[in-house]
């Protein structure tokens, strides 16, 4: 095998027969692969973490992981680089490389909606031609001057167009990944920044077709007959595939798994497509690129090449690319002050360019500046698409080694600062008041005003009891109803399909780019929440949350207050099992509602849900549930007690109030101290509240209020236990008094409280749902030692928009 070099090596086999028959594993191709492919992904994912404080994306981890692989950091261990790396097996890694970075271009495609692109306002079209066209001319001034100090003798019209491309790209999915980081996604900024930068990623492959087909060594006829040969690619594919593509849609009905022949043949078709402009001299990517774009977006098919593919081909095969660009960036060729000095020439114009030309052009728009500043500097993000252009040059010898390095760490640079800059200069959360609302409480003088709740989910297990709470909560027609916001809280993973994320966002519950079509049949969220309004009176408006988990807390709480909602309705972080018991979801989701109870400006309630109303919803007229509200005393309980009153004036529900107070008579385990040193107020409250409540409910035959005088904790757990046949427990958490104090010696889960806990224990044998109620308070939550605690920017669609599309009767 001849290299570049004009060396000879000896091919490399595939597989070896073993150490102990002589043979080195690390002299044939296959486990040198798995090695070479182990040591880049343990590299590029220990970095992702140590950056994630710094809120980083895992391009620039992947990009200076390969770029320490390389010459410029391991590779000066000449017997490390001969040994893992050695030039033998450079066509093997490279293959593998450009094989992952075809289908992930794919991928690309597949995110990218070439009807949004249709739909692109005239702003963003304006920003998106000066953010190209500013660094473009300035990218072939700075060529210029390179081409007279260290890139003498490249030729010259492709050196000014791939400088040109190198200077102007948008990176579109890091772009994308770093506003969901930052909660922008919806915000004008992201939704601004998002065209610009499709619109920008769509003219970068067009003007690196061109300089791909200028680079040729033969003349410029032949130059010609490239350009010609992909624009008839590409108008042959526009004219066949969608009709390809959409009958195999149309045979893939939602909810059904996709046929394996047509995630195979689509697949198929991206090689060949691949194969084709390679063949016209364009590039293999190009033609991945296009058959992304061409697939439907809408069904379950394009979902199903996603979830193929996606994990596969970036998780193993594509970190192989950023160590392959590694092994070709040398850092060491930069020296001297006039090497670091084109450095930040580079550096400079890169972003000046990109910069100064999106700022100029949104303030002419009439943006506010902060606004226009963080757009402009969003828009100078690189990654991937960038590397791709500056190997491309490489391989072409457009690029020589030395202006490599240095628009390798220019993409580097710009990337790395995009998101501590735009985090200085543009703060929405500041800019905008802390809004001001009464109704933060359930428990309230007017009972007759409309009610606001933030009722969150994280998957369509957790739906179906939640709707039929809502339909419990909907009250009497003659108050001003219920008004439910349903967040669905989706976690910001490390996945690169971050624009497939930005789509559901945008599509969950209202359409952000498809106004036709309200309703996604695939989308199981839609679905129910459609089937809901239907046969209520609720009001339903649909947001989405994406955030990744130590985050999502202020997501809901920041939503909450945003719109005044009186109570957020969390999931609990346990599921049912078949045989009864909970099992675990996911620990991290109670971490999120910790952090809600304690940060939360208005009251909080946790469902552990048991399977409330069935597994679907259960028409008004159908609804026959029994719920029981345990009423120990405090302001969680009178909180919980005000919710069970609204509960209770649905035709299909009966209350029962059971009060516990403590025996004259009772043992040493119920002190008649109180534990909790809360006010004697607290107490008068209580009976205040009660008398009313009970004066209230004597008209009303579907509530039942009992007292019962307990005089140690087994006989308030055996009288607990009468109860077990209801269907939903409603209970505080915080309890005051001496009879909730001892109930439960050990507590498990500190955000249920002791009675929450006692209800969800395995010695409680219930098929019950549990609501667990936290009044909001002013004051601050303690830990009592044998009780519970006593004491972004979502991703959702513009309020026009969301006004547009709500769901109400």
């Amino acid at each position: 095998m001849a290299l570049g070099n004009g060396t000879c090596y000896k091919p490399m086999k595939a597989t070896s027969n073993g150490v102990f028959q002589g043979d080195t594993p690390l002299d044939f191709a296959l486990p040198l692969a798995i090695l070479q492919i182990c040591l880049v992904v343990a590299l590029t994912r220990a970095l992702a973490f140590v950056l994630r404080p710094m809120r980083q994306p895992r391009v620039i981890a992947e990009i200076v992981g390969g770029i320490l692989l390389g010459p410029s950091a391991l590779g000066r261990n000449h017997e490390y680089l001969n040994t893992l790396f050695p030039v033998k097996s450079l066509t093997v890694l490279d293959t593998l490389a450009n094989l992952g970075l075809l289908f992930f271009l794919f991928l690309v495609g597949l995110e990218l909606d070439p009807k949004a692109l249709k739909r692109t306002g005239k702003k963003a079209f304006a920003i998106a031609m000066a953010g190209i066209g500013l660094p473009f001319i300035m990218g072939i001034g700075t060529s210029v001057v390179l081409r007279g100090t260290i890139s003498k003798g490249v030729s010259g019209p492709p050196f000014l167009v791939f400088m040109g491309v190198a200077l102007s790209i948008t990176a579109f999915p890091v772009l994308a990944r770093i506003l969901a980081e930052l909660k922008l996604l919806t915000t004008d900024v992201g939704r601004m920044a998002m065209s610009a930068a499709a619109v920008n990623d769509i003219a970068a492959w067009i003007l690196l077709a061109l300089a791909i087909a200028l680079s040729g060594t033969g003349s410029p006829l032949v130059s010609l007959w490239v350009l010609l040969c992909g624009a008839g690619f590409v108008i042959a594919c526009v004219v066949i595939l969608p009709r390809v593509f959409a009958m195999m849609a149309q045979r893939c009905p939602d909810g059904e798994p996709v046929d394996e022949i047509y995630v195979c043949a689509t697949l198929c078709c991206v090689l060949a497509a691949g194969f084709v402009t390679d063949t016209i001299g364009i590039h293999a990517l190009f033609g991945a690129f296009v058959v992304g774009i061409l697939v439907p977006k809408e069904g379950a098919f394009a979902g199903a090449l996603v979830e193929k593919v996606e994990d596969l081909v970036s998780g193993l095969f594509l970190p192989l690319y950023f160590v392959s660009s590694g092994l070709k960036t040398n850092v060491a060729t930069i020296h001297g002050a006039q090497s670091w000095g084109l450095l930040v020439l580079v550096i400079v114009t890169a972003c000046f360019g990109k910069i100064v030309g999106t700022v100029v052009v949104s303030l002419l728009c009439k943006m506010p500046f902060q606004e226009a500043l963080a757009i402009g500097f969003l828009m100078n993000t690189k990654g991937l698409v960038e590397l791709i252009v500056l190997n491309i040059g490489r391989d072409r010898k457009v690029l020589n080694e030395e202006t490599f390095s240095i628009l390798v760490l220019m993409a580097i640079f710009t990337t790395f600062i995009t998101t501590p800059i735009v985090m200085a200069v543009y703060k929405p959360a500041k800019r905008e008041s802390k809004t001001e609302y009464k109704h933060r409480t359930f428990e309230r003088q007017d009972p007759s005003d409309q009610f606001r709740l933030l009722a969150c989910f994280h998957s369509s297990r957790n739906i179906p009891g939640l709707i039929n709470l809502i339909e419990a909560s909907r009250g009497t027609e003659k108050r001003q109803g219920l008004c439910v916001y349903a967040l669905h809280l989706m976690e910001l993973s490390e996945r690169p399909s971050a624009i497939l994320m930005v789509h559901k966002a945008r599509k969950n519950g209202l359409p952000f780019w498809n106004k036709i079509q309200q309703s996604d049949s695939s989308n199981q969220v839609v679905v129910a929440f459609e089937a809901f309004r239907q046969l209520s009176r609720v009001v339903i408006r649909p947001m989405t949350a994406i955030s990744a988990i130590h985050g999502m807390h202020e997501d809901i709480c920041e939503s909450a207050d945003r719109k005044r909602a009186a109570m957020i309705i969390l999931p609990f972080h346990k599921h049912q099992r078949v045989d009864g018991t909970l099992e675990t979801t996911r620990i991290e989701f109670r971490s999120v509602n910790r952090r809600v109870l304690e940060r939360a400006t208005c009251s909080v309630a946790i469902l552990v849900d048991r399977g409330f109303g069935g597994s679907t919803h259960v028409a008004a007229s159908n609804v026959s549930s029994s719920i029981t509200m345990l009423f120990f005393g405090g302001k969680d309980d009178r909180e919980a007690l005000a919710y069970g009153a609204r509960m209770a004036e649905h035709p299909g529900i009966s209350l029962t109030v059971m009060r516990y107070v403590a025996g004259q008579n009772s043992s040493g385990e119920i002190s008649t101290v109180d534990l909790n040193d809360g006010p004697d107020s607290s107490r008068i409250s209580d009976g205040e509240y009660l008398a009313e409540f009970r004066k209230r409910i004597r008209e009303d035959g579907s509530i039942k209020y009992e007292e019962k005088v307990v005089n140690n904790p087994v006989e308030t757990a055996e009288s607990i236990r009468g109860f077990s046949k209801c269907n939903l427990f409603l209970v505080g958490r915080s309890p005051e008094g001496p009879v909730a104090a001892c109930l439960s010696a050990k507590i498990e889960c500190s955000e249920l409280g002791s009675v929450g806990n006692f209800l969800t224990s395995p010695e409680f044998v219930t098929s019950a749902s549990v609501l667990v109620v936290q009044q909001y308070s002013t004051e601050k939550r303690l830990t009592p030692r044998h009780s519970t605690m006593s004491s972004g920017k979502v991703a959702e669609l513009p309020v026009g928009e969301m006004e547009e599309g709500k769901m109400e009767v």
